[in-house]
């Protein structure tokens, strides 16, 4: 399965609702232009919802990474949501869970932007 994205708002917050898989090729390519076209429309606030998430290589992983650098040095912040065991596991293993802002319930994560 591909990487599908559905964006919704709450309030100012963006959330992006991912399900599939983030791979190298048109996963992270799609994750890119989702987030940079939240970006170019003056969005900053970003949650990415990962429940739906299955699998995350190597790519997909520097791109979630590439992404938080992007969207933190516009002013803004990108924080994810529901990670699934496997990459909050992964996210650990290569010592990148400290880097995110991590949350389990989206009403917390729509919160800490207050």
């Amino acid at each position: 399965m591909q990487l599908e994205i559905r964006e919704r708002a709450v309030g100012d917050v963006a959330i992006l609702d991912l399900t599939g898989k983030i791979t190298i090729g048109e996963g992270s390519v799609q994750l890119r232009d989702s987030v940079g076209s939240l970006l170019d429309a003056g969005r900053n606030r970003i949650i990415l919802n990962l429940g739906g998430v299955t699998y995350v290589d190597s790519s997909g992983i520097g791109e979630l990474v590439s992404r938080f650098t992007t969207t933190k040095n516009t002013g803004g912040r990108l924080k994810l949501l529901n990670l699934p065991k496997k990459i909050k596991d992964l996210l650990m293993i290569t010592k990148l869970l400290t880097v995110f802002e991590i949350y389990e319930d989206e009403s917390t994560a729509l919160e800490s932007f207050q």
